[in-house]
C-alpha cells in the first residue's frame, strides 16, 4: 500500500469516528509507516518528535490503536510486558512472527495457510474465525554457538 493510500486510509478511519486529523497525529502516521523493523510506543514518540516537537506521548497511545483498527499497523505481543507494533505492508494478516528469545528480534514471514487452517478448526468447533495469530519463540543458534546474536541491537 502506498504511503498516499495509506494515508487517505488513516484520514478516512478518522472521519469515521469524528476525530479530528491533527499535525500530531500526521506525524506519528509518517513516522510509523517509516519504520523498518518492529517498534514499541515509546521508540514512536521519539521518531514523531523529530518531525514535530509537539507530539505528546497520551497521543501516541491514542493514535496506535487507531492505526490498528484500521490495519496499518499490526499490534505484536511477545510477553515481555511491552507491546510492538509493525507497519503492515497490505491489510493481510496471513503472517507468522517468529520471536528471538535471547534478543526479542521479532521476524514476520508469509504464512498463507493461516486462513485454511483457522477456518477449518474454527468450522468444526461450529465458529467463524475473526482473528488469528502464529508466534514461534526460538533461540538464536549463533548466540548459544559463539555467544554472539547477529541481531542484538544496542540502546
Amino acid at each position: 500500500m502506498s504511503h498516499v493510500v495509506a494515508r487517505e486510509k488513516f484520514q478516512a478511519y478518522l472521519a469515521s469516528r469524528g476525530l479530528r486529523v491533527t499535525n500530531q497525529r500526521l506525524a506519528i502516521f509518517a513516522a510509523a509507516l517509516a519504520q523498518t523493523e518492529h517498534f514499541t510506543a515509546e521508540q514512536l514518540l521519539d521518531q514523531a518528535r523529530a518531525l514535530d516537537d509537539s507530539v505528546s506521548r497520551a497521543t501516541v497511545y491514542r493514535t496506535l490503536p487507531l492505526m490498528t483498527a484500521c490495519l496499518l499497523l499490526r499490534e505484536v505481543d511477545i510477553g515481555s510486558g511491552e507491546k510492538f507494533y509493525f507497519a503492515t505492508s497490505s491489510g493481510a494478516t496471513e503472517v507468522a512472527q517468529v520471536v528471538c528469545v535471547d534478543c526479542h528480534k521479532i521476524s514476520e514471514i508469509n504464512a498463507p495457510f493461516m486462513e485454511w487452517y483457522g477456518s477449518t478448526v474454527a468450522l468444526k468447533l461450529g465458529l467463524k474465525p475473526i482473528a488469528q495469530r502464529l508466534q514461534v519463540s526460538a533461540q538464536c543458534i549463533a548466540f548459544h554457538t559463539s555467544g554472539r546474536c547477529p541481531h542484538h541491537r544496542k540502546k
